[in-house]
This record gives structure tokens, C-alpha cells and sequence, in this order.
């Protein structure tokens, strides 16, 4: 026994003499799997030359047409997920994408050597099927193989089914084999398809129009947030993946498009946990005429259509607690909010040396040296360590700081502030929306001081964009905008923990 096992538990050894048996027949099923393939392709019969099926049905139509299909033929295609043939008959099931469907073959309709053909057959192959319709002894609808051809041939065995993938790294990373194993798993991404097609169908009964804007930017704008940046060999000129639609978005309006969205990806070089991802869909949309409080109306009434659609109620439970979504969603003001959860009162703060006195004195984590923050700052400091993590049910904090807000009009009646809500849900942000700033004067005169705090520091401050500002020189009417996280609103949809789980491919680390 070498140094290195002799320091090991007698529990570790076992586990890694386990770990070395599983490797070895799971290596041994291949070569088997391989032999299988080759002998095939010997015999002219290579499964990876088949290039179309006729297939008539899926698993879905065929049992909810039983009545008109039963003794009809028909011929389906999918993964063979089990097996059950011995001697001259047996059972076996196919998935395809609505499910599975039971199998029955017998030596007396396909000759013994198909039969023993069809034994051969691996589970992860994936197999076309005719045969006749019919119901089992226990009722379930089945097909009677008459026929059949091997269409693919897996060369490496799935997991096993009782213990399946569980491994949320492994999960992630082979998504393919997640989705094939995990059925949980597949209505997630069923649901997050309906779940975008439901909101694009709310939209457009609306009146809005969908459009496409750049994801490569020479600016990355619309958004406080690191980009990744790129270069174009052509032109000579590092771009941005975009971090958010926003500035084209509101140059349509300019346009006189009046009413658009885009459902889209966007990207920022930021860290990465169960809420954040490198890359994320968003949708935003923009009204001409509107302000903040119609976008509150149009938020709340689209989670609680696609709620109603797509789960039939606006109730959820996520993570064991009842989530309501119906509208009225509650509406605070971030300076009550602070107050309410905090005990502090910003009514009452008269500068910016106050609010830094208060900060201290309630040990607010600090992004940058103290005296650098103004009150209105310090305002939104207080709502993200006191407020944030309280408000569980859908709830709008409105009015925020200008100083956090530069692309927004200052609030009517009180310019210390903005007409700008985000939307929050189990403590986590949701959606942002303003009453849009269209005032070209006071826009450019909020981006010089997105450059100070760049200058300062911040690297997520704004950059300035001279084509944007010329469009609302041209002229921007009123408008209302929005932008909701589809990723974190998913999440609530179908009970995810991570947004990994949400994502199809979400981003990892490389292995090597």
C-alpha cells in the first residue's frame, strides 16, 4: 500500500475501488456498444446512413386519438428507453418529444430473426416503429410492431434510470443527457417556451411590434454594467456585446414606431451566482404617450396573463411560499421603504453629510470612500442592505434618487428624484422602468457625470453616446419604458432554485 492509501479512510478506499469498477463497465458497455455499430456497418447495415422517417404520429396524438386510431397502422420514432424481450415476445418503450409509448413485439410477426435483431438494440438507440394500435390488459395504448429499423445507435450508455443524473455540475454541462433522463427537467424548458410565447402574444394583442436591434455596439450604453468587449478586424474597432436594448430601442420611438419590444440576449462580465448569469434574455419594451405608472399597470397585468396562461392561476409556490401575482401588485416609495425596514427617515436628512453620518453610523457597505457619496446614493445603499430582501410578494419601490438614474425624467413636483420603479419578487429585482428621459440637454448633461464616476472609479458607470443624444435632439415624445428579466421571472414560474436551471446551456467553466 502506497503512502498516499494509507492516509485514506477505509471509506474513501472503498469509494474509489467503486468509483474504478463503475469506469470499468461502464468502458466495457462501450466497447461493447462499438462492436455492435461495427458489425453493422460490416453487414451494410450502418444505422448513422438512414436520413428521413415517414413517421405518421407521436406518442401524444396516437393516445389522444385512440378511438379512430385503434388496429390502424402507424409508425412512430424515438429514443428506446426500456427494454423488455425474452424468448419469443416482449415490451419495450420509446420516448419522442410529448412522452413515451409502449411497444410489443412478437416472434410471429416480425420472424425470428428480427426478433433477434431487435434484441440487440441498446437503450439510448433510437428506433422507428410501425405497427398497429391497441390497448393492453391494463389499459394502456401500445403499438403491435409489425416493423421496425434502428435510425441511430448510442454509443454510450445513458445513466442509470433509478439514480439518473443528479450531479447539477454534470446536469448543466451534458444538458442532453439531462433532458433525456430528467422529465422535471423538460416541462421546465416546455414551460419556458410557452411562458415567451405568452408574453409575445400579450404584446402583440397590444399593438406593440416586435424588433431586432444590434448586439455588437460600438458603445455599450442602456445599462449600468461591465460589457465584454470585442474587435472588428475590418473596421479597427473594439465593440461591445450589448448590456441591455434600451438606447436603440428609444431611437424607434424617435422613429415614430411608437410601440415596440425585443425579447432578446444580453451580456455582462459580471460575477456569476444562482441569480446571475454572463449571459441572459430580457424583454424591453417602449411606449410613446406613456409613463411609469402605465408601465406598473402593463407589468403587472403581463406576469398575471402569463400566469393565468401557462399555469391556469396566478398563484405559485416558490421555494415553499405562496407567491400571488394578481394585480394590484403593492406599490412603495423607495424613501418609505428605507423607513419602514430601516427605521430611517430620508424626509428627514437634509445633505449629503447627514446621510453619510447615518451610514456610518449603521455600517452601510461602501463601494467607494465615504464623502464621494451624495444622499441620494446613500438613500439606495440603505434600500439594498434593509429593504431589499423583505418584500416577498410583487411589489413596486418607486421614485428613485436621480443620481442612480440617469436616463430617467426627474420626478413631477420633487427633481431629487426620478419616475422610476423596479419590480420585486422574493427579494429579487425583477423588472426597472421609467418615465424616459427626453430632454437632450439634461441627457447629456447626466452622461458628463456618468463620466466622473467612471473617472472615480466606477467602471459600471455610464459611457456617453453622441448618436443618442443627436436622436433626441431630433425629438423623443413622452414615453414610458420597461425592462423585465425573463430569466428570474421563469424562475418564479417553475419553482427554479438557480438560474442555471432556467438556462439550457448556462455558462460554466471549462473543465480544462
Amino acid at each position: 500500500m502506497s503512502n498516499e492509501e494509507k492516509q485514506l479512510t477505509k471509506e474513501e478506499i472503498k469509494a474509489l475501488k467503486m468509483e474504478a469498477k463503475a469506469e470499468e463497465e461502464f468502458n466495457v458497455l462501450v466497447r461493447e456498444r462499438r462492436q455492435k455499430l461495427s458489425d453493422l456497418q460490416a453487414e451494410g447495415r450502418d444505422p448513422f446512413d438512414v436520413y428521413k422517417v415517414n413517421r405518421t404520429h407521436t406518442s401524444k396524438e396516437i393516445k389522444e386519438n385512440y378511438d379512430e386510431l385503434e388496429e390502424k397502422t402507424v409508425t412512430v420514432a424515438g429514443r428506446l428507453m426500456s427494454k423488455r424481450v425474452h424468448g419469443k415476445a416482449g415490451f419495450s418503450d420509446i420516448h419522442d418529444r410529448y412522452g413515451k409509448i409502449q411497444l410489443y413485439i412478437k416472434i410471429d410477426d416480425v420472424g425470428e430473426e428480427k426478433l433477434k435483431f431487435y434484441k440487440t438494440f441498446d437503450i439510448g438507440d433510437f428506433v422507428a416503429i410501425t405497427g398497429k394500435v391497441f390497448k393492453t390488459k391494463t389499459g394502456e395504448v401500445s403499438i403491435h410492431i409489425t416493423d421496425f429499423e434502428l435510425l441511430t445507435k448510442s454509443l454510450k450508455p445513458l445513466p442509470e434510470k433509478f439514480h439518473g443524473l443528479k450531479d447539477p455540475d454534470l446536469r448543466y454541462r451534458q444538458r442532453y443527457v439531462d433532458l433525456i433522463i430528467n422529465p422535471e427537467v423538460r416541462d421546465t424548458f416546455f414551460k419556458r417556451t410557452a411562458i415567451i410565447k405568452a408574453i409575445r402574444e400579450f404584446l402583440d394583442n397590444k399593438d406593440y411590434l416586435e424588433v431586432e436591434t444590434p448586439i455588437l455596439s460600438p458603445i455599450a450604453g442602456g445599462a449600468a454594467a461591465k460589457p465584454f468587449t470585442t474587435h472588428h478586424n475590418s473596421l479597427n474597432i473594439d465593440m461591445y456585446l450589448r448590456i441591455a436594448t434600451e438606447l436603440y430601442l428609444k431611437r424607434l420611438i424617435v422613429g415614430g414606431f411608437e410601440k415596440v419590444y425585443e425579447i432578446g440576449r444580453n451580456f455582462r462580465n459580471e460575477g456569476m451566482d444562482v441569480r446571475h448569469n454572463p449571459e441572459f434574455t430580457v424583454i424591453e419594451l417602449y411606449e410613446a404617450y406613456a409613463d411609469y405608472n402605465d408601465m406598473m399597470e402593463i407589468t403587472e397585468n403581463l406576469v398575471a396573463y402569463v400566469c393565468e396562461k401557462v399555469l391556469g392561476t396566478t398563484k405559485v409556490s416558490y421555494q415553499g411560499t405562496e407567491i400571488d401575482f394578481a394585480p394590484p401588485w403593492r406599490r412603495v416609495t423607495m424613501v418609505d421603504a428605507v423607513k419602514e425596514y430601516s427605521g430611517v427617515d430620508f424626509n428627514e436628512i437634509n445633505s449629503d453629510e447627514e446621510a453619510r453620518i447615518v451610514a456610518k453610523e449603521k455600517n452601510i457597505e461602501l463601494k467607494k470612500k465615504l464623502e464621494d457619496y451624495t444622499k441620494g446614493e446613500i438613500l439606495n445603499l440603505f434600500f439594498e442592505a434593509f429593504g431589499e430582501d423583505k418584500l416577498i410578494q410583487p411589489t413596486f419601490i418607486y421614485d428613485y434618487p436621480v443620481e442612480i438614474s440617469p436616463l430617467t425624467k426627474k420626478k413631477r413636483g420633487n427633481e431629487a428624484f426620478t419616475e422610476r420603479f423596479e419590480g420585486f419578487v422574493f427579494g429579487r429585482e425583477v423588472c426597472n422602468a421609467y418615465s424616459e428621459l427626453n430632454d437632450p440637454i439634461v441627457q447629456k448633461e447626466r452622461f458628463l457625470q456618468q463620466l466622473k464616476e467612471r473617472e472615480l472609479g466606477d467602471d459600471e458607470a455610464y459611457m456617453m453616446d453622441d448618436d443618442f443624444i443627436n436622436s433626441l435632439e431630433i425629438g423623443m415624445p413622452p414615453t414610458g419604458g420597461l425592462g423585465i428579466g425573463i430569466d428570474r421571472l421563469i424562475m418564479f414560474l417553475t419553482d427554479a432554485y438557480s438560474i442555471r436551471d432556467v438556462l439550457l446551456f448556462p455558462t460554466m467553466k471549462p473543465l480544462n
